[in-house]
Protein backbone atom coordinates (compact mmCIF):
# COMPACT_ATOMS: atom_id res chain seq x y z
CA UNK A 1 0.00 0.00 0.00
CA UNK A 2 1.35 3.41 -0.98
CA UNK A 3 1.47 6.03 1.72
CA UNK A 4 2.08 9.72 1.15
CA UNK A 5 2.78 12.18 3.94
CA UNK A 6 3.00 15.92 3.25
CA UNK A 7 4.79 18.44 5.42
CA UNK A 8 6.17 21.95 5.25
CA UNK A 9 3.06 24.09 5.12
CA UNK A 10 2.63 27.21 7.17
CA UNK A 11 1.75 30.88 7.35
CA UNK A 12 3.95 33.24 5.32
CA UNK A 13 3.78 36.72 3.84
CA UNK A 14 3.40 37.56 0.18
CA UNK A 15 6.75 37.25 -1.59
CA UNK A 16 8.08 34.61 0.82
CA UNK A 17 9.06 31.04 0.00
CA UNK A 18 8.07 27.63 1.33
CA UNK A 19 9.15 24.10 0.52
CA UNK A 20 6.62 21.30 0.79
CA UNK A 21 7.70 17.69 1.14
CA UNK A 22 5.87 14.50 0.19
CA UNK A 23 7.40 11.41 1.76
CA UNK A 24 6.38 8.26 -0.10
CA UNK A 25 6.51 4.68 1.15
CA UNK A 26 5.18 1.26 0.30
CA UNK A 27 6.46 0.78 -3.24
CA UNK A 28 9.35 1.34 -5.59
CA UNK A 29 8.42 4.58 -7.22
CA UNK A 30 10.63 4.54 -10.30
CA UNK A 31 7.60 4.12 -12.61
CA UNK A 32 5.27 6.47 -10.72
CA UNK A 33 4.12 10.00 -11.31
CA UNK A 34 3.73 12.21 -8.26
CA UNK A 35 1.72 15.41 -8.38
CA UNK A 36 0.74 18.34 -6.22
CA UNK A 37 -2.81 19.62 -6.14
CA UNK A 38 -4.34 22.38 -4.06
CA UNK A 39 -7.79 23.29 -2.89
CA UNK A 40 -8.82 26.68 -1.57
CA UNK A 41 -11.97 27.07 0.56
CA UNK A 42 -15.08 26.90 -1.58
CA UNK A 43 -13.14 26.09 -4.75
CA UNK A 44 -12.38 23.02 -6.79
CA UNK A 45 -9.17 21.08 -6.40
CA UNK A 46 -6.60 22.36 -8.90
CA UNK A 47 -3.51 20.80 -10.41
CA UNK A 48 -0.27 22.51 -9.42
CA UNK A 49 2.68 20.42 -10.63
CA UNK A 50 3.78 16.87 -11.34
CA UNK A 51 6.97 14.88 -11.84
CA UNK A 52 7.57 11.49 -13.39
CA UNK A 53 9.75 9.80 -10.82
CA UNK A 54 11.96 7.83 -13.16
CA UNK A 55 12.66 10.27 -15.99
CA UNK A 56 12.13 13.43 -14.01
CA UNK A 57 9.79 15.08 -16.52
CA UNK A 58 7.94 17.97 -14.91
CA UNK A 59 4.60 19.63 -15.56
CA UNK A 60 3.21 22.88 -14.15
CA UNK A 61 0.00 24.80 -14.02
CA UNK A 62 0.28 28.15 -15.79
CA UNK A 63 -0.50 29.95 -12.54
CA UNK A 64 2.66 28.67 -10.85
CA UNK A 65 5.07 28.32 -13.77
CA UNK A 66 8.29 30.18 -13.06
CA UNK A 67 7.55 30.41 -9.31
CA UNK A 68 7.18 26.78 -8.24
CA UNK A 69 9.60 23.91 -8.83
CA UNK A 70 8.85 20.22 -8.33
CA UNK A 71 11.72 17.81 -7.72
CA UNK A 72 12.43 14.42 -6.19
CA UNK A 73 15.10 12.82 -4.05
CA UNK A 74 15.35 9.15 -4.93
CA UNK A 75 17.40 8.25 -1.88
CA UNK A 76 14.80 9.74 0.45
CA UNK A 77 11.74 8.66 -1.56
CA UNK A 78 10.55 12.24 -1.28
CA UNK A 79 9.07 14.74 -3.72
CA UNK A 80 9.41 18.45 -3.04
CA UNK A 81 7.49 21.52 -4.12
CA UNK A 82 9.60 24.65 -3.82
CA UNK A 83 7.29 27.65 -3.83
CA UNK A 84 8.80 31.10 -4.37
CA UNK A 85 7.24 34.53 -4.71
CA UNK A 86 4.12 33.34 -2.96
CA UNK A 87 0.89 35.26 -3.46
CA UNK A 88 -2.28 35.39 -1.34
CA UNK A 89 -4.06 33.45 -4.10
CA UNK A 90 -1.71 30.53 -3.45
CA UNK A 91 -3.46 30.02 -0.11
CA UNK A 92 -4.90 26.50 -0.05
CA UNK A 93 -4.52 23.00 1.31
CA UNK A 94 -1.84 21.32 -0.76
CA UNK A 95 -2.12 17.61 -1.48
CA UNK A 96 0.43 15.14 -2.77
CA UNK A 97 -0.89 12.39 -5.07
CA UNK A 98 0.64 9.43 -6.89
CA UNK A 99 -0.23 7.08 -9.73
CA UNK A 100 1.51 3.96 -10.91
CA UNK A 101 2.66 4.99 -14.37
CA UNK A 102 5.05 7.65 -15.69
CA UNK A 103 2.56 9.55 -17.85
CA UNK A 104 1.93 13.03 -16.54
CA UNK A 105 -1.65 13.97 -15.84
CA UNK A 106 -3.34 17.11 -14.58
CA UNK A 107 -6.53 15.25 -13.64
CA UNK A 108 -6.97 14.35 -10.01
CA UNK A 109 -9.15 11.40 -10.96
CA UNK A 110 -6.11 9.75 -12.58
CA UNK A 111 -4.29 9.52 -9.25
CA UNK A 112 -4.77 6.54 -6.98
CA UNK A 113 -3.05 7.61 -3.79
CA UNK A 114 -3.38 10.82 -1.81
CA UNK A 115 -1.81 12.37 1.24
CA UNK A 116 -3.69 14.10 4.02
CA UNK A 117 -2.78 17.62 2.89
CA UNK A 118 -0.86 20.51 4.37
CA UNK A 119 -2.15 24.06 4.80
CA UNK A 120 -0.39 26.96 3.11
CA UNK A 121 -1.57 30.45 4.02
CA UNK A 122 -0.11 33.54 2.36
CA UNK A 123 -0.96 36.89 3.91
CA UNK A 124 -0.87 40.13 1.97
Amino acid sequence: QVQLVESGGGLVQAGDSLRLSCAASGRTFSTYTVAWFRQAPGKDRDFVAAISWGAGFTYYADSVKGRFTVSRDNAKNTVYLQMNSLKPEDTAVYYCAAKGNPYGSRQGSDYDYWGQGTQVTVSS
